[in-house]
């Protein structure tokens, strides 16, 4: 007998040999219909591997992230299958699962697939899906493994066979088919149930353009077609909401080949919207206690090799600036914190002076690769809205917890009401990457476990997400397409207090180590914009819209009432702008409405004669005919609806 351990903690025995499908079946028929992959003792298994030791069991359906990730891997098999019967000759190389589906890199030789093409693949995939063919994953010897690729002249697979140590390969079969596999399968292909091949791309072969470039499929694939459908439908508002083409209709920002890749350029309106953004922040920021700093855009290289962030990221940073001093370098900044722990360095401090708060809207400076370069979420210079809490070891928990505060404070101003916590360990399997001693990250990691603990936080714990320099506390928001982002990140750092020497003067009159705290609200301007900008489809919440009102007069003879009106406004705060052109009424709604502007104010005859303003909202609905003083009164109360007040 063996004992296994299920995720609520409980221990079942079982027969030797037992399989996953059958601890399945113990629990729940329900289950076990469901069950479509596992995982034993961490390592991912099949649903009938039997299980010969003790140990601890996971089950995955679906719903699972692991689950999703063992259907598509399934699916890529479906594919590979399905592009070697259409296309005699074709040559398999890689085919995983990936965040939303799965692709397969393949060699066509002379043959060309295209757009064409998808709906006979997906015929073909549906095709041998129904014939509910179970995958069977097998080991074999490398020499027989190269046999099998040579024979196909598949010199993609011999390449891979080649790295692998004898033992350690295996192949998986379903129906006719077999490819070279580690695992991680549904139990049969008759799970599958819908299929869309999404696009096709070309990719170089293990992703360097030295070597040959292959063609990429990209597929997705549900257990039911009603997912698929659903898929589909956010994938179309997806794109109306993507933030480029909402960037580019609203004149935010804009890219120009000239200045560079990745460096965004901010147009008048999305100038005030950041502005505004900032503001909101620096308002809440003032009420906390912090102040305000500025460091400069480039930093001595010594700064980044003390801090150890040239050691961890240097590959990723622009080149070293070199002076006409010799041996001066300077480098673009990667990160504000280092610059923080010199204008703390710069004077000493008693524990009396203690927590001091740093808060800059620093701009700073990476190498991405152009190929990940992607709008505003991705780019080679962003902005944080960072700052870094210096304070004693009795203080840390009051501090992290009022920095939880300022994170669900911004949340809650700009609609981002579904989201999750995370808080990132380090692994303790790959002490490599990390930098500072056990006893100090023994104590961060306890002291976010504690504060997510005590604020009630809804949070997950992931091992191996951690900063190299300390574990920090992740806000994973759910958009309004159900996607997840990581936004706001709180991280608690023992290690860089040490690298750069920080002391203050404690009670006892000896020196003493400050802790530090890095956190983000936002993360950067210019990815919160973006997220933002999707999240809220270009509607963004009044009191950030850089114009809130758009008056429009009905013809020219209006145009001083227009004005007269907009001068109310403008006395009560309310941005507004008129629109006295020499055009249709009809046309003027349209534009405002493309332009998301909130509210629509018509003047004309009627409305000058009785000293009022007829109103419409964005959307189509009207408020009628009102006085200008009970708009104001309803923008108001819209703004501190949503708008919280900060402590």
């Amino acid at each position: 007998m063996i004992d296994i351990m299920l995720p609520d903690g409980s221990v079942k025995p079982f027969e030797n040999n037992a399989t996953p499908m059958v601890v399945a079946k113990s629990i729940s028929e329900g289950l076990a219909r469901n069950v479509i992959s596992a995982s034993f003792n961490g390592t991912t298994v099949e649903t009938d591997t039997p299980l010969t030791t003790d140990g601890a069991l996971v089950l995955y359906t679906w719903n699972d992230k692991e689950g999703k990730k063992a259907f598509w891997h399934s699916s890529a098999h479906v594919l590979a299958q399905a592009l070697e019967e259409l296309y005699p000759g074709v040559k398999l190389s890689i085919g995983p699962a990936i965040e939303n589906g799965f692709y397969y890199d393949i060699d066509l030789g002379d043959q060309t697939l295209s757009d064409k093409d998808f709906k006979t693949i997906e015929d073909k995939m549906l095709e041998i899906a129904r014939g509910k063919f179970d995958f069977n994953l097998r080991s074999v010897s490398k020499d027989d493994a190269l046999s099998l690729y040579k024979s196909q002249n598949n010199e993609y697979k011999v390449e891979l066979i080649e790295n692998l140590e004898d033992g350690t390969i295996t192949l998986c079969d379903h129906s006719t088919f077999t490819d070279l596999c580690r695992g991680g399968h549904i139990p049969n292909t008759g799970i599958i149930k819908a299929i869309k091949i999404m696009s096709v791309a070309g990719a170089y072969w293990r992703g360097d353009e030295k070597n040959k470039q292959l063609t990429r499929v990209y597929g997705i694939s549900f257990p039911k077609q009603k997912e698929l459908t659903e898929y589909l439908h956010l994938l179309e508002e997806a794109k109306k909401r993507d933030h480029r083409k909402l960037g580019k209709e609203l004149e935010l920002f804009t890219f120009s080949a000239k200045v560079g890749q990745g460096l965004p350029l901010w147009l008048p309106k999305g100038a005030a919207l950041r502005e505004r953004l900032e503001n909101f922040l620096k308002k809440a920021q003032k009420k906390a206690g912090y102040e305000m700093v500025v460091t400069p855009h480039i930093g001595q290289k010594e700064l980044y090799v003390t801090s150890g962030h040239y050691a961890k990221y240097g590959a990723d940073s622009f080149q070293a600036i070199h002076t006409p001093a010799e041996g001066e370098e300077f480098l673009l900044k990667p990160m504000n914190c280092p610059h923080h722990c010199e204008i703390y360095n710069a004077k000493p401090f008693s524990y009396k002076e203690l927590p001091k708060r740093y808060a800059e809207f620093g701009t700073v400076y990476r190498y991405e690769q152009s190929g990940e370069l992607h709008g505003l979420t991705r780019v080679r210079g962003f902005t944080q809205d960072d700052a870094h809490i210096f304070c004693t070891p009795d203080q840390l928990d009051k501090e992290f917890k009022d920095v939880i505060d300022l994170v669900l404070y911004v949340f809650g101003s700009l609609g981002f009401e579904n989201f999750r916590a995370q808080v990132s360990l380090r692994d303790p399997n790959t002490p490599e990457k990390y930098i500072g001693s056990d006893e100090n990250w023994e104590k961060a990691e306890a002291a976010i476990l504690n504060a997510a603990i005590d604020k009630g936080l809804d949070y997950v714990v992931a091992t191996g997400e951690a900063a190299f320099y300390g574990p920090k506390l992740d806000f994973m928001v759910k958009d309004a397409l159900g996607r997840n982002w990581q936004l706001g990140t709180i991280q608690v750092d023992y290690n860089l207090p040490e690298r750069f020497d920080l002391t203050y003067k404690g009670s006892d009159n000896e020196l003493h180590r400050p802790v530090m705290i890095h956190r983000a609200p936002f993360g950067s301007m210019e990815r919160f914009i973006a997220i933002l900008l999707e999240h809220t489809g270009g509607n963004f919440p009044l009191w950030l819209m850089p114009t809130q009102v758009m008056v429009l007069s009905i013809s020219e003879k209006y145009e001083k009432y227009a004005e007269k009106v907009l001068n109310l406004l403008e006395n009560d705060e309310i941005r507004a702008l008129a629109d006295n052109r020499n055009e249709t009424i009809g046309k003027k709604i349209r534009e405002a409405e493309m332009a998301k502007i909130p509210y629509m104010i018509i003047v004309g005859e009627n409305e000058e004669n009785e000293n009022k303003i007829t109103v419409r909202q964005h959307g189509g609905e009207d408020l009628g005919m009102i006085s200008v003083q009970d708009f104001s009164e309803i923008v108001d109360k819209e703004i501190k609806k949503t708008l919280k007040t900060f402590k």
